[in-house]
């Protein structure tokens, strides 16, 4: 497999003896293979835009999934959660996997591991070998795409010990990737899920953004401009469990808006709403539909003001210029709150607390909604006054989540890399 070159992060040690443990806790012999580490992702624009056609802008996040992996002579595939113990460990043999949606796994990790196996073997890939995997994660349980994160690690586990090479260089091969991901939750695990976590994660590096163009599926990197070494990325888990995209509040919203597509489709000739580029025609159509459908109109004047502001936003990246990077994201998210309506109301308390630090840029929920976590954007002098904000008023806001909340201090860093094993 071609992979970018490993990366090393300070808690990879930690990781690494981690894996060990959980390998003999489990009975699974990874010594001498490899260790995949993939990571989490933050969006800066567009949220919910991927599945309504805009471009998206966003980078990868120093939280993690790692995967300790080592080919196996027993014919099966053999997998342990760390985060899941009591799901023990999942086996099967390549190809026998249960149906799509199987009641036996609702609710249990190993619809991942599985769903791998059945896309590969429905693109056309007969894989055989079999392999030991123990995997461990610190990625927050909503909001920066844990499964996402996981799906991409487990498909390039099980490309790399087939000996089926997989190019993380080459767009081509990437996108693949990307669209297979996409596949283990829509077709396997039944969850509507765009591209946008699988995109931010497979082609994440270091240090830049990155800019993807769904139109031609183009793929920029934009370098945070000088001044822009003062921004940090903070994540806010309020400890709440966000449900599958499959029974949240996700799955309502894109149906709302492939229903006003179709409505507004004979009229006004669009495929999606990121068609809707200019505000003469966003308000021709909300005047069409307003008064029968408000609150699809709603979910438009959120896609189409968060796609007007995307240029600034990448232009504000550019340059720089933290405060208008920072301005635009607290903007998007009152159009996540008020007109999307995506939100929840722990992921709002994070945000009110944050919005009262100073040095706090802006603030909102991220990822699917409901539940999980907020993003801040902050500047640096202002990351421990936030996290002291949060410590104080958030227990006494969710006395319920005292013991479950987490403030993260992210670092943009590469999507994926390869390690040695443990």
């Amino acid at each position: 497999m071609t992979n970018r070159p490993a990366s090393v992060h300070p808690r990879d040690a930690t990781a690494r003896d981690e894996l060990a443990r959980l390998a003999g806790q489990c009975g699974l012999d990874v010594r001498g293979g490899r260790i995949r580490r993939t990571s989490s992702r933050f969006c800066l624009g567009v949220e919910h835009g991927d599945y309504n056609g805009t471009e998206l802008f966003g980078v990868g996040t120093d939280r993690f999934i790692w995967a300790a992996y080592k080919p196996n002579d027993s014919g099966r595939v053999r997998m342990f959660s760390g985060n899941f113990p009591a799901d023990g460990v999942v086996s099967f043999r390549p190809g026998e996997v249960p149906e799509p949606r199987s009641a036996e796994l609702a609710g249990h990790w190993g619809r991942f591991p599985c769903g791998a196996d059945w896309v590969l073997r429905r693109s056309g890939h007969r894989f055989t070998q079999g392999v030991d995997v123990v995997l461990f994660g610190d990625i927050p349980g909503g909001g920066m795409s844990r499964s996402a994160s996981l799906s991409l690690n487990l498909l390039l586990t099980m490309f790399e010990v087939n000996g089926a090479p997989v190019d993380l260089g080459s767009l081509t091969d990437g996108l693949r990737l990307v669209d297979l991901a996409q596949q283990i939750e829509n077709d396997y695990i039944g969850s509507p899920c765009g591209q946008l976590d699988q995109i931010m994660i497979c082609f994440a590096r270091a240090g830049q953004g990155t800019h993807y163009r769904p139109r031609d599926r183009s793929i920029d990197y934009v370098p945070l401009g000088a001044g822009g070494d003062d921004l940090r990325i903070v994540s806010l888990d309020t400890g709440t469990v966000r449900p599958g995209l499959e029974t949240s509040t996700y799955r309502v919203r894109r149906a709302e808006c492939e229903q006003l597509v179709e409505l507004a489709r004979p009229e006004f000739g669009i495929a999606c709403l990121a068609d809707v580029d200019t505000p003469e025609l966003c308000e021709r159509i909300a005047a069409r539909f307003g008064p029968s459908h408000p609150h699809l109109v709603d979910r438009l004047r959120y896609i189409h003001g968060a796609q007007a502001r995307f240029g600034r936003m990448l232009g504000a990246w550019r340059g720089g210029d933290i405060a208008t990077v920072g301005a635009l994201f607290r903007a998007d998210g009152h159009g996540l709150r008020d007109l999307y309506r995506i939100s929840g109301p722990e992921l709002e308390t994070m945000c009110d607390i944050a919005r009262t630090v100073d040095g706090v840029l802006g603030e909102r929920m991220l990822g699917g909604g409901d539940k999980g976590a907020a993003g801040a954007l902050v500047r640096a002098a202002a990351v421990d006054a936030l996290r002291d904000a949060v410590e104080l008023a958030w227990p006494r806001s969710h006395p319920e989540l005292a013991e479950r909340f987490a403030v993260h201090d992210c670092s943009v860093v590469d999507g994926i890399a390869e390690l040695p094993g443990p």
